[in-house]
């Protein structure tokens, strides 16, 4: 195999497996070819997605060492899509009653969701995450995007348990945006004891649904690890959580002048970008 069939190859290999560590054996046998030439290989590539701010490319050394990628993106192209997501949200025909606004188009979007995942992940590349969790139903595209790139499973705590889920264990919590007591339910065997979890959802007003996946966490004696939404209602200034990242940050909301404004929100200047 030529060297250039060689680097497709690998690149594919190693995108499709984030996180995961390959031995240099196993591409050598893989391509036959001399464990050498492989490094020359991977030596070129952590280059090249240096260049591009596209990834990591991590080598671990000693008998059980080898090689990772770690989806990781660049603050110029995280500011971009960030200050593009913003300009999109800012259009009027999405204000919905009780001061929300329409994204279900942005979290249909295959491309959008790939992005928002790979920028929530490099986030929390480093952070030893064991599980994504949300909650239904909105926030399921966006929890799968996100594991997908830390390549760590994804659960979902539900309003009403499935039959098929088994066992549960529930919490109530207050509801911020209905003013009304609520309930969550999150199977027993989707979260193991000492887990660390990061807890992701679409749409933040003052934080109650948050605070009761906080809980439900805590019941498993588990840890959180982070909180992370798509957008958050800066202009409620009652908040029930705290230490929680944001990728948009929507200022105002006013259906009497049918505006929104929204700017990109704290993720970014909480990301340490230097691992390049």
């Amino acid at each position: 195999m030529k060297r250039s069939e060689r680097l497709v190859d690998m690149t594919k290999y190693l995108m499709e497996r984030p996180h995961d560590l390959i031995s240099l054996p196993f591409f050598a046998k893989r391509y036959d070819a001399a464990k050498s030439s492989i490094s020359e290989d991977l030596a070129i590539l952590k280059h090249t997605l240096a260049a591009n701010q596209d990834g990591i490319l991590e080598t671990v050394a000693g008998a059980a060492g080898g090689v990772r990628y770690i989806p990781f993106w660049g603050m110029e192209h995280a500011q971009q899509y960030l200050e593009d997501l913003a300009s999109r949200i800012e259009d009027p025909n999405r204000i919905l009653a009780g001061g929300f606004v329409y994204l279900s188009d942005i979290l249909g979007n295959p491309q959008d969701l790939d992005k928002i995942g790979r920028l929530i992940a490099t986030r929390y590349a480093y952070s030893n995450i064991d599980v994504v969790m949300t909650i239904e139903t909105k926030g399921i595209a966006l929890a799968q995007a996100v594991a997908r790139y830390l390549n760590v499973p994804f659960i979902i705590a539900r309003k009403r348990s499935k039959v098929t889920e088994g066992a549960t264990v529930s919490v109530n919590y207050i509801s911020s945006s209905l003013d009304r007591v609520s309930k969550m339910e999150l199977p027993t065997r989707v979260l193991n004891e000492n887990s660390n979890v990061l807890l992701v959802d679409d749409f933040m007003m003052a934080g109650g649904t948050l605070t009761g996946m906080q809980q439900l966490v805590k019941e498993f004696n588990s840890n959180i690890s982070g909180v992370c939404v798509l957008c958050e209602a800066d202009f409620d200034d009652e908040k029930l959580i705290e230490d929680h990242l944001s990728l948009i940050r929507i200022t105002c909301v006013d259906s009497k002048k049918n505006v929104i404004l929204a700017e990109p929100g704290t993720l970014i200047s909480h990301t340490n970008f230097n691992h390049f």
